[in-house]
């Protein structure tokens, strides 16, 4: 297998764009990741476009070619570029990155693009905002689906309630986070730890959405969403697009030094798939991060920096024990230590997590590559952690039962 290197990453500002279209913000990445190549775009042998929601407004089919069209008429993008579609829920844009690591690393390639592209808000048709969240859960069996929930949520005296005024995912996450509470002792204020954490740190991250602090007590104050999750705890509604441009090492030796010098491998990828699972079960990501860490050969030991899917706050406390970070049931802990602050043992959501960044669906997972890679650059400014070499991402998107649809795990490693 061969070595595959990112050089060049980028993400827009995540938050409301309602005077922006998807053209429009995968233009801005596809001509911010080219300058943060030093590259003009001609070399890209194949591309790999993640999307969840272009087709609520109409555009089911051939997405990435639809966006990029402009592009190739105006000679910025190649001619006859095969560009493969992939959609999978939060996880889409992590699996497009997956699918050119694939291309280089099998030798079908020497330079591939990944994107993510999302549009969430849509303020004079809330109803295809709702439209696109309800396709990352089963509605084929709805009722079969609720009385799994509603099982779950006797067994954790906890009424399975979804209300419009909130995707149902926030319901399936409160069950986990009360089911937690009720057999380790992980407390309410333990995840507001997170969501506080996760705010501070995205004061000095200007591609996030939210850039304001928030103090423990502030984010338990904030308006309640279905217990134990505050508005403060749980990611918003977002648009934006992210890409990454990735080239063999073969490739990556011609190339200046300039491009050499900043240069990020992609150690190990690990994919899993979601089944129904008793909540006294781990979830897929422990599955996904034991492939990335066998093929990287590393272990959570050897992680300096991680970006976790904190769609809700409680979401950070359970990846940390299924990623090896710490114990299962220490979660919390870990979390309200300040282990995952920057300045802690292990940083986690640096940029400021999905609660406080931003959570445009198709392209969060690539936006985790773009934080993390400026870590292990040395050029994330105030929000630096000192001598990262080892970066994790983990990225789940839909939902089966309490496990994601898809989940990947990707280390990158600074050579």
């Amino acid at each position: 297998m061969r070595e595959a290197y990112l050089i060049g990453v980028y993400s827009t500002l995540f938050r409301k764009w309602p005077d922006h279209t998807v053209k429009d913000l995968a233009r801005e990445a596809y001509e911010g990741v080219l300058r943060d190549a030093g590259m003009d775009g001609l070399e890209i042998e194949c591309a790999w476009f993640g999307n969840c929601g272009m087709w609520v407004e109409g555009q089911g089919s051939i997405r990435g070619q639809v966006c990029f069209a402009p592009l190739v008429q105006e000679g910025r993008f190649p001619a006859h570029v095969p560009m493969i579609n992939v959609e999978a829920g939060c996880a889409t844009a992590s699996l497009a990155l997956s699918g050119a690591f694939k291309e280089i690393s099998g030798g079908h390639a020497d330079v591939c693009l990944a994107m993510g592209v999302e549009k969430t808000f849509y303020p004079d048709a809330p109803q295809l905002s709702a439209a696109l969240y309800n396709g990352g859960i089963d509605q084929y069996d709805v009722e079969a689906r609720d009385a799994f929930y509603q099982d779950a949520a006797r067994a954790v005296d906890q009424p399975f309630a979804p209300s419009s005024d909130r995707t149902i995912f926030m319901d399936t996450y409160a069950l986990q986070a009360n089911w937690h509470m009720k057999r380790y002792g992980t407390t309410q204020r333990q995840i507001a730890a997170s969501a506080a954490k996760n705010h501070s740190h995205a004061v000095s991250n200007p591609k996030a959405q939210y850039r304001f602090a928030m103090s423990v007590d502030e984010v338990l104050a904030d308006r309640p969403v279905t217990f134990p999750l505050t508005r403060a705890m749980c990611s918003p509604l977002s648009d934006g697009a992210a890409a990454a441009l990735v080239v063999s090492a073969q490739r990556l030796a011609g190339l200046p030094a300039r491009i050499r010098e900043r240069a990020v491998r992609i150690a190990g990828m690990g994919l899993s798939g979601g089944r129904l699972r008793r909540l006294d079960e781990p979830g897929l990501s422990r599955v996904a991060a034991r492939k990335a860490y066998a093929q990287a050969g590393l272990g959570p030991v050897d992680v300096h920096v991680a970006e976790v899917h904190d769609a809700t706050s409680f979401c950070e406390i359970y990846q940390a024990e299924m990623l090896g970070f710490c114990a299962d049931g220490k979660g919390g802990e870990f979390v309200e230590s300040g282990a995952a602050s920057l300045g802690g043992e292990l940083p986690t959501n640096t940029s400021g997590g999905l609660v406080s960044k931003g959570h445009p669906v198709g392209a969060t997972g690539l936006s985790m590559i773009y934080e993390l890679t400026q870590q292990l650059r040395g050029e994330a400014g105030e929000r630096q952690v000192q001598s990262a070499r080892v970066a994790l991402a983990e990225n789940g998107g839909g939902v089966i039962g309490f496990d994601e649809a898809a989940c990947v795990v990707t280390i990158l490693t600074k050579d």
